[in-house]
């Protein structure tokens, strides 16, 4: 097995729409396992560990993931072929089946009393889609291209939680799923965004669920925590779809062509990776077995 199909199906996670190529330019066994060996010296934290999450949460772990601080956790995006991510935090699977990377926006309190259109918001990010090809052409990076949904917009009112999810194709017909999940609170709001196998993303998502099951903001910072004169976001949970700040500003005509910053923040395995899956996850239990 290349270090090339193992990066692809390990490293799909392209958090800032800009996945790099060096990593995938290796070829050789030695380096495959110079990839694991790295992965695996990483200081994973496991249950029943809680950890931080910056200083705004932090996450009970159960006994089937593990954890990564923010330094191992720019290691590890970095080790997968990504640019430097400082304030993010990784959450995974011990099996590696999946894994999710957390990162905090400060923007203020989002007021959720805004009702979801996912119709409209489809043919927003299509019209975004639009653009971002445009812009992909002139850099010279494949084409993605906006199916629909995988799951519409659902927010739930009592976790304070907004999740969708996008299906995207490539020009060679490799199929991307983007999965994120908002967590509101008080000062503002956690994205986390869900890398996994589209043939076991259902699976995934269950999985991932549960885990998250353990999130909680700091006492203070909850949603419900807010208070009369507390910073409040410019916009509301539309703009969270959309683009977050960046929808805001395209409101008065500022940003265009900003589809990479809502349904096109996560690249997900081409199905011709899919026959590598289980031979991989069996490498990987072997190692998270001998960290814990």
């Amino acid at each position: 097995m290349t270090n090339r199909a193992i990066i692809k199906l390990l490293a799909p996670f392209a958090l800032y729409a800009g996945l790099t190529t060096a990593v995938l330019a290796q070829g050789t066994t030695a380096e495959a396992d110079s990839f694991f060996k790295q992965v695996q010296a990483l200081n994973w934290q496991f249950a029943p560990q809680v950890s931080r999450i910056g200083t705004e949460a932090s996450i009970s772990l159960s006994n089937d993931v593990a954890f990564l601080d923010a330094a191992n956790t720019n290691r590890f995006v970095q080790l997968n072929g990504n640019l430097p991510c400082e304030s993010c935090y990784a959450l995974a699977a011990k099996s590696l089946k999946w894994f999710a990377v957390f990162s905090f926006d400060p923007s203020g309190y989002v007021r959720d009393d805004e009702k979801i259109d996912p119709d409209a918001l489809l043919n927003t990010l299509k019209e975004q889609n639009k653009a971002d090809l445009e812009e992909r052409k002139k850099r010279g990076l494949a084409s993605l291209i906006l199916d629909g949904w995988y799951m519409p917009p659902h927010y739930d009112v009592k976790a304070k939680r907004l999740e969708w999810g996008t299906k995207v194709h490539s020009e060679n017909g490799d199929i991307t799923v983007n999965y994120t999940t908002r967590l509101l609170g008080r000062n503002g709001v956690m994205s986390v965004v869900l890398v996994s196998n589209p043939a076991s993303l259902d699976d995934d998502l269950r999985s991932f669920k549960q885990a998250l099951n353990g999130f909680g903001f700091d006492a203070g910072n909850s949603y419900t925590e807010f208070r009369e004169g507390d910073k409040v976001a410019e916009y509301g949970l539309t703009a969270l779809i959309v683009g977050g700040a960046a929808a805001a500003a395209a409101k008065s005509g500022l940003g265009k062509g900003l589809f990479a910053m809502g349904a096109g923040m996560i690249k997900v395995i081409g199905v011709a990776a899919l026959a590598l899956f289980a031979g991989i996850i069996n490498y990987v239990r072997g190692l998270f077995r001998k960290k814990a």
